[in-house]
């Protein structure tokens, strides 16, 4: 079940400040607030899910094509998208997933 209360969800409230990269429709881009790399931002939906297990499951075909979309719209700003980079997703407790909110990591 979605836990309204995460810092994701806040963040795409407006009641926690972020440093953001992109916004769309479906999808919001934002600076890690603890960069494990030169370049580190999240990819988030806007909808409420909590893993890519939801998502699979629950999100309608645009939402799902919107973040993949963003995925790549995010790595051509941050200008990775030549030299080539990384995206990353943990699903649930025992794949690292921190907050209870999908995301990815470029």
């Amino acid at each position: 079940m979605y836990n309204k209360s995460n810092i994701f969800a806040k963040i795409l409230r407006g009641e926690i400040p972020c440093d953001k990269i992109y916004e769309d429709k479906f999808s919001l881009a934002f600076k890690d607030i603890n960069p494990q790399a030169k370049v580190h931002v999240l990819v988030i939906p806007k909808g409420a899910y909590v893993d890519m297990n939801d998502f699979a499951a629950n999100a309608k075909s645009d939402e799902i094509e919107g973040l993949i979309r963003a995925l790549g719209k995010v790595a051509n700003i941050l200008g990775v998208s030549a030299s080539g980079y990384r995206y990353l997703g943990n699903n649930g407790s025992d794949g690292g997933q921190e907050v209870p909110h999908l995301h990815f990591h470029i």
